[in-house]
């Protein structure tokens, strides 16, 4: 058993009034401050990410005008104290899975601010282990299925590749415009696991196709924030032109949501830059938005008000 120590609220996730939050043991969502820097490959700054989050998180508006409420307060959020990262990768990795697998037994959602993309065959693997017909929904600017980059079997060019280890893994991934050559002989392999969806093709895209996979199962979500187009976010290590904007990841997680159970989740490869504070905003906005559409589904159908409705 893993034992699990929080920060206060106030210095948690969305800096929330400890007078007015539940006990952080009854909170539904669970943020896993891990900021795993090992294995970067062109520019680094990934270990500073988390914290940049949580900062940036005071500064969210608790109200949601999809929703017409504050939804944090529906499900309750706690933040874990940031652990001492071990050493080598492989053994962060097993430190992670059982942080994530402590609260996955608990029946809540774990929620892994990083660091680096290798941190996701960690944090995932209590769910592969547990949870059947698992689907991982992948935003990304890369496709990650080296089989090791630079040395390392557990580098962040290989996150989804070791997730692919456990034959039973399937992965939808949004965004890709990056794959090297030795990617693709393993790609072309597993197509009936592997659902890419090139950013190139963005234009031809149906919403029905990227969430039919996802469709009444239980799903991971990972979000490497290079998924994004390079202009509205510049502060990652792995820059790549083209990409996806803040209405494209919206419908695709909202829609997600609807048709399926995303039960836990990552955001990685923030590496925040002077000057750049916006960057942080998007990513904590990102984790509070995935956090109430998988806690709460559709606002619609929780009779939010329409888009079109007047409030007078």
């Amino acid at each position: 058993m893993t034992d699990l120590r929080y920060l206060s609220s106030e210095d948690g996730f969305l800096g929330l009034d400890s007078e007015n939050s539940p006990p952080p043991e009854e909170a539904r969502a669970v943020i896993v401050p891990f900021g795993l820097e090992a294995t970067v490959s062109y520019e680094g700054g990934t270990a500073k990410g988390p914290q940049a989050m949580l900062d940036a998180s005071h500064e969210v508006e608790l109200f949601d005008e999809e929703f017409w409420f504050e939804p944090v307060h529906h499900y309750g959020v706690a933040t874990l104290e940031p652990p001492k990262i071990e050493k080598p990768v492989e053994k962060a990795l097993d430190q992670l899975a059982a942080i994530t697998g402590e609260i996955l037994s608990q029946d809540r959602f774990p929620m892994v601010f990083g660091g680096e993309h290798s941190i996701t065959p960690g944090a995932i693997r209590p769910f592969l282990e547990q949870v059947p017909d698992l689907v991982v929904l992948h935003f990304d600017a890369h496709a990650d299925l080296r089989d090791g980059y630079n040395g390392e079997k557990f580098s962040h060019a290989s996150a989804i590749r070791r997730i692919l280890d456990d034959p039973s893994a399937e992965v939808v991934s949004v965004g890709i415009r990056n794959i090297s050559q030795s990617e693709i002989g393993f790609y072309e392999d597993n197509r009936d696991r592997i659902h890419i969806h090139w950013a190139k093709d963005k234009a031809l895209w149906t919403l029905d196709k990227i969430i039919e996979p996802l469709r009444d199962r239980p799903i991971y979500l990972t979000f490497d924030l290079d998924g994004f187009d390079g202009s509205v976010m510049p502060a990652t290590g792995t820059p790549e032109p083209g990409g996806l904007f803040w209405d494209d990841v919206m419908a695709i997680i909202r829609k997600a949501a609807d048709v399926g159970d995303i039960i836990g989740a990552d955001i990685n490869e923030l590496a925040p830059r002077p000057n750049l504070h916006g960057c942080d905003f998007l990513a904590a906005k990102l984790a509070y938005k995935i956090l109430s559409f998988a806690h709460l589904g559709m606002p619609e159908k929780r009779g939010a008000r329409p888009s079109n409705q007047s409030l007078h």
